[in-house]
């Protein structure tokens, strides 16, 4: 018999978690925001985890198991067959490695191009280590648009001196929009990426988390990406956030500079973490095939609630991730843009406004760079009933004002 993991927790058992999610609002508050899911975590995992601390086995992480288990994850599911486990190492998460992975291909100074509205936490930690953020907006559905990604590039190369280097975060799959980027999009990106001298990124955490309808393309197996590399983690399609560990790749063209990493930022990875994201990998799968098909019954209940309780609200349905972006711009609330604020302190416009009166915690849309204002991002990876109370929360909010 199989159980829908979105399904077997309760509210009240929810509310004695101590997670951010969890946290940062009042008990009265239904949140719907932060990348965290409301599961249990998969059986195998979680015996994996025992079985560690059984044995006392809590000290640093050594080997290639994570490495190996993911090789045998995307030969298995996206058929990347040829992931060399020898141009890998462990990273603290993605975000901190993505920086790392920057440090490696370009210098204080030089630009880095982003895709938003984009997860916010980009704009903070490129800005943070000393990069200059050039953008690239998506299109008005979401996705990437190759001429405005073209300027970019041109931008960022005019305004760089003839030594200084360029890279490209990409957000693959994107967040917050949910859109699975194509082989043909990827491609068009390696030529760019190519032809302008751009070194890529790719941020690849949500690619176990694809919806039927989409199929995920590792940005390494696109032609043309060899020179690039790239971060993968079980954090978000097994909810591991808080057992830190993730894994760079590189391309063959990568794999010099991948071994110029810093050796004492494999230190940064917990044991548990990485025992428990290599099981995930390994042994997950039947896992997240439930899951998956959950949050696909989800994606489609949302819409069904966007569209009785919040008419006006306009609802990109996302191929990917368990994250709803949500266009409130015909509510009328008013909100600035002001890119990688504090996601969890900064609240504006419609978030702010549900969060005061309907009682549901919404990420603000200003915080994901140009085209976020006027948006929220909506986490739907809960329960049927939690997801149902949550849009009839801010559907009833909006009607005692009209």
């Amino acid at each position: 018999m199989t159980v829908n993991p979105l399904e077997e927790l309760t509210l009240q058992q929810l509310q004695r978690r101590t997670s951010m999610k969890w946290r940062a609002h009042p008990a009265d508050v239904l949140p719907l925001w932060v990348a965290e899911m409301d599961v249990m975590l998969p059986p195998t995992v979680a015996d994996a985890l025992r079985t560690a601390i059984d044995n006392g086995d809590t000290g640093y992480p050594c080997g290639t198991a994570l490495a190996e288990a993911v090789s045998q994850f995307a030969s298995q599911r996206w058929q990347w067959h040829d992931l060399d486990v020898s141009r890998t190492a462990i990273v603290p998460d993605v975000m901190l490695g993505a920086v790392q992975l920057l440090r490696l291909v370009t210098d204080p100074g030089d630009a880095v191009i982003v895709n938003p509205p984009v997860y916010a936490p980009f704009y903070a930690f490129i800005a943070h280590d000393g990069r200059r953020i050039v953008e690239a907006p998506l299109d008005g559905e979401g996705r990437i648009d190759l001429g405005a990604l073209a300027e970019a590039f041109t931008r960022a190369r005019a305004s760089a001196g003839k030594t200084a280097k360029v890279a490209y975060l990409l957000c693959n799959p994107h967040n917050p929009t949910g859109s699975v980027h194509t082989v043909d999009e990827l491609g068009a990106v390696a030529e760019l990426a190519r032809r302008f001298g751009v070194r890529v990124v790719s941020d690849e955490i949500h690619a176990p988390v694809v919806l039927s309808g989409a199929r995920f393309t590792p940005y390494l197996t696109v032609p043309g990406a060899e020179n690039a590399l790239a971060l993968t983690s079980a954090s978000k399609a097994w909810n591991l956030s808080g057992l830190k560990a993730a894994l760079a790749i590189a391309g063959p063209e990568a794999a010099a500079d991948l071994h110029r990493m810093p050796e004492e930022v494999s230190h940064g990875p917990s044991h548990l973490g990485v025992i428990a994201h290599a099981e995930a990998f390994r042994t997950g799968g039947e896992w997240l095939d439930e899951l998956l098909r959950g949050l696909d019954r989800n994606r489609g209940l949302l819409g069904e609630l966007v569209a009785e309780h919040l008419p006006t609200v306009k609802y990109l349905w996302p191929q990917g991730t368990y994250l709803a972006w949500l266009d409130c711009r015909e509510l009328g609330f008013v909100e600035e843009a002001a890119a990688g604020l504090a996601v969890v302190a900064d609240l504006s416009g419609p978030a702010r406004w549900f969060l005061d009166h309907a009682r549901v915690a919404l990420s603000s849309g200003h915080v994901f760079g140009t085209g976020g204002a006027g948006h929220v991002r909506l986490n739907f990876a809960t329960s049927p009933s939690i997801l149902t109370e949550a849009v009839s929360r801010m559907g009833r909010a909006l009607g005692d004002i009209a």
